[in-house]
């Protein structure tokens, strides 16, 4: 069981994977600040100054206007962040729409390896011509 698992971990597929998601997981704290250091508060200024990391919906318990989301959680408020979720969905776009573009160029490229290589192989005698050579050879 041990060697079966040491050839599992050895495979490439398995540490490709591995790299694939630490460089997701720092791309997507890439993101994260993106969207909450510079889209956010664009968003925010076009419609009045808004902090949207602050917008909620208090669904049950006392909170005073103007409390901070947070404050308001440590309260004991039951709340739903709107802010929060309206960010997280803009996290998601934009890593959906990178690897999109990812996915998009790498095959694009893996096309372009396959077609070199179909140009390259070299043309042997086709079929029939094989053919027509054994015929030609038998009746000699």
């Amino acid at each position: 069981m041990l060697s079966e698992f040491k050839a599992f971990i050895a495979k490439g597929n398995v540490i490709d994977l591995a790299v694939g998601v630490i460089i997701g997981a720092a791309f997507g704290a890439i993101v994260k600040s993106l969207t909450d250091e510079i889209i956010m508060p664009i968003v925010g200024a076009i419609f009045g100054n808004i902090d949207f990391s602050d917008r909620y919906l208090v669904l049950s318990g006392e909170v005073a206007p103007g409390t901070p989301l947070a404050a308001a959680r440590e309260a004991g408020a039951n709340v739903l962040g709107l802010g929060a979720f309206v960010s997280v969905i803009i996290n998601f776009v934009i890593l959906a729409f990178i690897i999109f573009l990812m996915v998009r160029y790498v095959s694009k490229v893996t096309a372009q390896f396959a077609k070199k290589e179909e140009e390259a192989a070299p043309a042997g005698p086709t079929e029939i011509e094989l053919l027509a050579e054994i015929r030609d050879a038998l009746k000699k």
